[in-house]
């Protein structure tokens, strides 16, 4: 398949990240369509131009006009509705998400679809501190990273298709990942680090300290503002591989206490040195 305008595409979950896509789909002059089971947050979108028309639940017929379908749900939930309604998607549709974890949810899916509807796996590495379609943004992913995880299963046309879905959001680096290397991939550079800012937030009351703080402990902490329920969900389905990341911090949290406590003030050094090095791959570079 390729991503020509003539393209109608769908939109299952319109909350920041489907609504996001949307957002960014329809000002680039797709039909863009969605289902959500909130009224107001269909209403919302199709005021706000996000959507030219919505259903707050699954039609045969409704489903089954796009060519392009973008689960924005929960594992669980892509999955449950995948078994109830992934019949009625149109024979030779491309289905993709945006889920946080792949391993255990790409294979499945596809199971659930092949060899209809190719379902190929996508993560765009964007997202804001608050939650809702209401504050859904057609920018939100420009500059971002994005990943695809396709399998064997896949076809290149349809990859490729993929592909220029993120670049049409305004993704700056497409990357393509096994769903295992991505799970390896977001359990240390998304999971660990908000499991960091929650420690950090909860490990001592703070509602004084924001009289004191300066701008490191917001920055550190600015992901800690999270949503429970997704974010405990995408934690226990990469249970194994977050576990090792957090082992890996761990270890290296106590050699700099080990350091402190010791006075070893060129192991200490020699982190911080390392630390300065590697953050400088990160500094986001100009548009």
């Amino acid at each position: 398949m390729t991503l020509d305008k003539d393209k109608k595409i769908l939109i299952v979950g319109l909350g920041l990240i489907g609504g996001s896509y949307a957002a960014a789909l329809s000002q680039n002059g797709w039909e863009v369509g969605a289902i959500d089971p909130d009224p107001q947050a269909i209403a919302f979108a199709e005021k706000a131009g996000f959507i030219r028309h919505g259903r707050t639940e699954p039609e045969a017929e409704y489903v089954g006009k796009f060519d392009i379908v973008v689960f924005a749900l929960y594992p669980h939930v892509l999955l449950e509705w995948l078994e109830k309604y992934g019949p009625w998607l149109r024979d030779g549709a491309l289905a993709t998400d945006v889920t946080g974890v792949k391993s255990g949810v790409v294979e499945r899916a596809q199971a659930l679809l092949f060899p209809r509807v190719e379902f190929i796996g996508a993560h765009p590495m964007a997202g804001r501190e608050v939650s809702g379609v209401e504050n859904a943004r057609a920018d939100l992913f420009r500059g971002a990273n994005y990943i695809v995880t396709p399998t064997s299963a896949n076809t290149e046309e349809d990859i490729t298709c993929c592909e220029a879905l993120g670049r049409t959001l305004g993704a700056r680096n497409i990357s393509r990942l096994t769903p295992k290397e991505h799970d390896e991939m977001i359990g240390f550079l998304s999971q660990l680090t908000h499991c960091i800012a929650v420690a950090l937030m909860t490990c001592k009351e703070s509602r004084h300290l924001v009289d004191y703080t300066g701008d490191s402990f917001r920055d550190l902490t600015r992901i800690a503002k999270i949503n429970e329920n997704m974010w405990t969900e995408l934690f226990l389905w990469n249970r194994e591989e977050l576990l090792s990341q957090m082992d890996l911090f761990i270890a290296h949290f106590a050699k700099l206490r080990d350091a402190l406590a010791q006075g070893d003030e060129e192991t200490m050094k020699s982190m911080m040195r390392l630390s300065t090095e590697r953050r400088r791959y990160f500094d986001k570079k100009p548009d």
